[in-house]
């Protein structure tokens, strides 16, 4: 195969120049505090999943601007203490899926919280929440340039508070200790948890495996894959 990027202790060494608007933090906390004031404790209602050692809640939670997001939450069925949470969020084109694809947390003693991603779910993972907002005007087809033209209208804005959102209701759920919440994902699932956890309170710990979302800048020139291409096709 060959070699198409900076060798590998370059790489390990490698941090790309930190480019932010003067108004980078202003905006994301205008974004979160507008979608706290519509917070509402998460509605969570006990499913049959044919797990017979774990119970398993279908969790519908107050997300940006208040709009309604699925979530699937898994707990030890003889659950008597609190207990750590992991919050986890799922690759590019996936959903919540079923709550059988989620027992890694659980087994380990977490009690997990799998958030749903807003108007994803028709790859692979099966999916139950619609993106609520317009489309802001023409993309190429999938997510990555949803309303890119403006910030206020990314589809990323929206998943990104969702996601910090996700971790505010956990603490209404039952057997979650407030105060050891861990956020986790894999591609853009990783993405997803190093944004929630430099936005959202609370977060005291970090799983992130091969983040997508990062750097897009560098990533549009280095290939010619999707979801990356989305991009570059688009412009």
């Amino acid at each position: 195969m060959a070699q198409y990027d900076l060798p590998l202790e370059q790489l390990r060494q490698y941090l790309p120049e930190r480019k932010e608007e003067p108004d980078f933090d202003d905006f994301w906390r205008e974004t979160i505090s507008e979608s706290l004031g519509r917070f509402e404790p998460p509605v969570f209602e006990e499913v049959d999943s044919g797990l017979k050692l774990l119970k398993t809640y279908d969790v519908t939670f107050s997300g940006y601007m208040g709009q309604k997001i699925k979530a699937w939450f898994i707990v030890p069925k003889d659950l008597k203490d609190e207990l750590p949470c992991v919050v986890e969020f799922v690759g590019y084109g996936g959903g919540r899926g079923f709550p059988h694809d989620w027992l890694l947390y659980v087994c380990a003693n977490f009690v997990h919280l799998v958030m749903d991603t807003r108007s994803q779910g028709s790859s692979w993972l099966k999916g139950d929440t619609p993106d609520y907002e317009p489309s802001h005007g023409p993309q190429y087809p999938g997510f990555m340039t949803r309303g890119i033209l403006d910030p206020r209208t990314y589809y990323y804005r929206r998943v990104f508070t969702d996601a910090v959102m996700a971790v505010q209701s956990v603490a209404f759920l039952p057997g979650v200790d407030a105060k050891r919440i861990a956020v986790a994902g894999t591609s853009q699932g990783g993405g997803i948890a190093l944004a929630t956890a430099a936005l959202a309170q609370g977060v005291k710990g970090l799983i992130c495996d091969v983040p997508f979302l990062c750097h897009f800048e560098r990533a549009v020139k280095l290939v010619d894959s999707t979801p990356y291409a989305e991009i570059s096709r688009y412009c």
